[in-house]
């Protein structure tokens, strides 16, 4: 194994409001952190803790303006677009709240289509085997609006899977689905990140979800404020300081 992330002093900021009112607001406040291959974190914290900042800069989605991010490598801060864009092909997989299924493809074209954008020739049969480990075996030529939330999630993930991901990154995955559809959601995650050369790096404000997790890092304005091993949603809890 080794390290999938490397990230030191990521820094990252938002202007808000016009004119005389326009100023910089601090999301990331210097974040350090190390993810390796074969586990799975969670980050929590309160809204408004830079979360889904972090995960996006860590991927590459979102540019941070200071530090170092190293992704399989790879460096991500200051990269330009195209590198961005081989890197995320080469390496990184995505599992939205949203799914981001296109509606006008059917299951098949969708879980494939990553791998086909970054030139790897992908099979049938390698995407019908995928969606069979995901519980979604006979189902190619159906069409997401056809599909549960909890269905269409898998394929969200099956598509990482095809796409030989070495990093997942997952932004609330089981946000807009019932509590039986997350459970399986999460246990498709678990057992990505149970793979020796593959890491889940998820955002969650699920705590029971975040216990899944090997290491659990609790954000708070901005700053890694605990680092936790495999920890209890009441610990998690009690490590962000938050009022029962």
């Amino acid at each position: 194994m080794g390290s999938a992330i490397i990230a030191s002093n990521v820094r990252k900021s938002f202007c808000a409001g016009k004119g005389r009112a326009r100023r910089s607001i601090e999301v990331l406040r210097g974040v350090s952190l190390r993810i390796e291959l074969g586990e799975m974190v969670s980050i929590v914290g309160p809204s408004g803790s830079g979360k889904s900042t972090l995960l996006y800069c860590l991927s590459g989605l979102e540019a941070a303006d200071e530090g170092s991010i190293e992704l399989m490598g790879r460096q991500v801060v200051k990269a330009n677009r195209s590198a961005l864009s081989k890197i995320r092909r080469d390496h990184v997989g995505f599992v939205f709240q949203s799914y981001n299924l296109i509606p006008s493809l059917n299951v098949e074209e969708n879980v494939s289509l990553p791998a086909r954008l970054a030139g790897r020739p992908v099979t049938s049969e390698q995407t019908g085997a995928v969606l069979e480990s995901v519980g979604l075996g006979g189902r190619e030529k159906d069409r997401p609006g056809d599909m549960s939330g909890g269905e269409q999630q898998r394929v969200a993930i099956a598509r990482a899977l095809v796409g030989s991901s070495d990093v997942v990154f997952a932004d609330e995955p089981t946000g807009a689905l019932d509590s039986k559809s997350g459970r399986e959601v999460l246990g498709m995650l678990r057992t990505i990140g149970d793979d020796s050369n593959r890491s889940v790096v998820m955002v969650t404000h699920d705590l029971e979800a975040a216990s899944l997790a090997d290491r659990v890092l609790v954000l708070r304005d901005g700053r890694i404020v605990c680092e936790m091993g495999r920890s209890s949603a009441r610990e998690i809890l009690e490590a962000m300081g938050v009022p029962r």
